[in-house]
C-alpha cells in the first residue's frame, strides 16, 4: 500500500548560550546589520524625506466682469480706443472713449456645479474710417481651490494680439492655467491675494497703466496666465461694422504642489525603509539558520517541545 504526506508542521529548534558568547554577539551584530543599512540605503537613494506633493483639482473659478480694453488704431487716426468696466479710468479717456456691447455666458458642462468655460464677446463700434491694428484685454476672475488649504484670490488673464493688416475680428480659444512659483499651504486659509489685479477706484492715470498692471501681477507667486497658442487675427470688416472679441476660455483641472504635512513625510519615507528592510530579513534570516545549524559559533541545540507534549507528559 502507498503512503502519501498528508500533513506535515516544523519542528523548531533553538540554540542557547550565555549573553557575553560569540553567539550572543553575532545576533547583536546581524540585528545592527538588518536594521541600520536599510536606513542608509534608502536615505542616500535621494527622496527619502518627501519636501513636495502634489494633487490634482478642479477651481472653482467666476468671471467678475471686470473688463479692460485698448484698441491700437492706426497711427494718423489717433493712437487707440478704451474702455473698461471701470468708471474712473472712462472719465480719464476723454474722446478716446469707445463704449461696446459686451455678452457673456459661463458654462457647467459636467454638472459638478463648477463652471467650466468661458464663453465672451465683445462688440467694438467703429466709424468708417477707423482701423484696428491691436488689441490689448484684461479680464479678471476669482479663482479658488479647497480640496487641500482653502486658497483665494482674484486673477486675471491678459489678451494681447496685433498684426500690420486692419482687423475685423480676434478669436481666441485658450485655458486659464495656474502658475505657482512657491508651493500652497498644505492647510489653512490663504487670501493673501483677494486683492483687486486693477485699483478701479484710483483716479491717476498711473493705476491704469498697462505696464504697471502686469508687472504688478507678475510679482505675484500665484498667478494665472490664458495659455492661447494661436489666436487667430480675421481681416475684410465692412465699413460700419464692429471689431469683434470672441474668446472661450476654459477652466482645466490643475496639478497644485503643496509642501506635505508631517505624518505624509513620515508614511512616504516608512514605505520605502520597509520595502529595503524585507530583503534585508530575508537574507539575514538564512544567514543565521546557517551559522547556528553549522555551529559557526558555539550554542547548545534544544529541540522545542510543543504544548501537546508537556501536556501529555503532565499526565503521565
Amino acid at each position: 500500500m502507498a503512503l502519501y504526506e498528508l500533513f506535515s508542521h516544523p519542528v523548531e529548534r533553538g540554540y542557547r548560550a550565555g549573553l557575553c558568547s560569540k553567539a550572543a554577539l553575532f545576533l547583536l551584530l546581524a540585528a545592527v546589520l538588518t536594521y541600520i543599512p536599510p536606513l542608509l540605503v534608502a536615505y542616500r537613494s535621494h527622496g527619502f524625506w518627501l519636501k513636495r506633493s502634489s494633487y490634482e483639482e478642479q477651481p472653482s473659478v467666476r468671471f467678475l466682469h471686470q473688463v479692460l480694453l485698448v484698441a491700437l488704431l492706426q497711427p494718423e487716426q489717433g493712437g487707440f480706443l478704451a474702455w473698461s468696466t471701470f468708471p474712473a479710468f472712462n472719465r480719464l479717456q476723454g474722446d478716446r472713449l469707445r463704449v461696446p456691447l459686451v455678452s457673456t455666458r459661463e458654462e457647467d458642462r459636467n454638472q459638478d456645479g463648477k463652471t467650466d468655460v468661458l464663453h465672451f464677446k465683445l462688440e467694438l463700434p467703429l466709424q468708417s474710417t477707423e482701423h484696428i491694428l491691436g488689441v490689448q484685454l484684461i479680464l479678471t476672475f476669482s479663482y479658488q481651490l479647497h480640496r487641500m488649504s482653502t486658497f483665494v484670490m482674484q486673477s486675471m488673464a491678459f489678451v494681447q494680439s496685433s498684426c500690420v493688416v486692419p482687423g475685423s475680428q480676434l478669436y481666441v480659444n485658450g485655458d486659464l492655467r495656474l502658475q505657482q512659483k512657491q508651493p500652497l499651504s498644505y492647510g489653512g486659509l490663504d487670501v493673501r491675494y483677494n486683492v483687486s489685479v486693477i485699483n478701479g477706484t484710483s483716479p491717476f492715470a498711473q493705476d491704469y497703466d498697462l505696464t504697471r498692471i502686469v508687472a504688478a501681477y507678475q510679482e505675484r507667486n500665484v498667478t494665472t496666465i490664458l495659455n492661447e497658442p494661436n489666436p487667430i487675427w480675421l481681416v475684410g470688416r465692412a465699413a460700419e461694422a464692429p471689431f469683434v472679441i470672441n474668446a472661450v476660455i476654459r477652466y482645466p483641472v490643475e496639478v497644485i504642489s503643496y509642501p506635505p504635512g508631517f505624518w505624509e513625510v513620515i508614511k512616504f519615507a516608512w514605505v520605502q525603509y520597509v520595502s529595503i528592510l524585507l530583503i534585508f530579513l530575508w537574507v539575514f534570516e538564512r544567514i543565521k539558520i546557517f551559522v547556528f545549524q553549522n555551529q559557526v559559533v558555539t550554542t547548545i541545540p534544544v529541540t522545542a517541545v510543543s504544548q501537546g507534549d508537556l501536556y501529555k507528559e503532565h499526565l503521565s
